[in-house]
C-alpha cells in the first residue's frame, strides 16, 4: 500500500525499498509504541492461538490482547503445550511490567497450567464465548498471511508481526471511543491526491 500511496503523488518506490525500509525502521518504531503505550492499556488480557501454515509445517500463533483489542504481545511457535503458554505469559509480564487483574482463555488446559506456575494470584476465565476479543484479533493476519502467499519460515512471521502488531494498534480506536453516529458510517478507504 505504502508503494502505490506514494506512486500517487509521484514518487516511484519497489515494494522491495518499502520492505527494506520496513526492516530497518519498524522495530525501532514498534519499541517507541511500546514504551509509550505500557501503562495506558487495560489489566484485562484475552490470550489465545491459532494455527498458521508455514512452508507445509503447522505453527502456532499465540497472540495477547487487552479487553479493548489492543495486542500486547505475539509468539510463534511450533507447539501447543503448557511450555509455550509460560513463555508467551513470561514474555507478556516483561513488555507490560505488571500483571494483568483478569486474564481470559479458552478452554486450553496449557494455560491453566502456565498461570499457576507465573501468575497464581490472578483471576483466570477460561470460557470459548468469553474468548471472542482474541479470536478476532487473529483477523487482521490472515490477510497479510494470504497476500504474502505463504509465509517463509516462523522467525519472519514472528518478526513482521512484532513490528507490524504495534503500529496497527495506533490506528485501532475502541468503540466505547466512537460516538455511535460514526461507526454506523460506511468505512470506505480514503486517499487524498496531492
Amino acid at each position: 500500500m505504502v508503494e502505490d500511496l506514494l506512486a500517487a503523488r509521484g514518487i516511484t518506490v519497489s515494494h522491495q525499498t518499502v520492505k527494506l525500509w520496513a526492516e530497518k525502521f519498524g522495530r525501532h518504531f514498534a519499541n517507541d509504541i511500546r514504551k509509550r503505550s505500557a501503562g495506558k492499556l487495560s489489566d484485562k488480557w484475552h490470550l489465545d492461538e491459532a494455527v498458521i501454515t508455514i512452508r507445509g509445517k503447522k505453527h502456532w500463533l499465540w497472540r495477547a490482547v487487552d479487553q479493548d483489542g489492543f495486542v500486547l504481545d505475539v509468539l510463534v511457535q511450533s507447539r501447543r503445550n503448557a511450555k509455550v503458554a509460560r513463555r508467551l505469559m513470561r514474555k507478556l509480564l516483561k513488555g507490560q511490567c505488571r500483571s494483568p487483574r483478569v486474564m481470559v482463555t479458552d478452554k486450553l488446559r496449557s494455560y491453566s497450567a502456565a498461570k499457576r506456575d507465573i501468575m497464581p494470584g490472578v483471576e483466570h476465565r477460561s470460557h470459548k464465548g468469553l474468548n471472542k476479543r482474541a479470536e478476532n484479533s487473529h483477523q487482521p493476519v490472515r490477510r497479510p498471511e494470504s497476500a504474502m502467499k505463504r509465509l517463509k519460515s516462523a522467525r519472519q512471521l514472528q518478526r513482521f508481526l512484532s513490528t507490524h502488531d504495534p503500529i496497527a494498534n495506533l490506528f485501532h480506536i475502541p468503540r466505547h471511543n466512537i460516538p455511535s453516529d460514526h461507526h454506523r458510517e460506511p468505512q470506505t478507504p480514503h486517499v487524498s491526491r496531492a
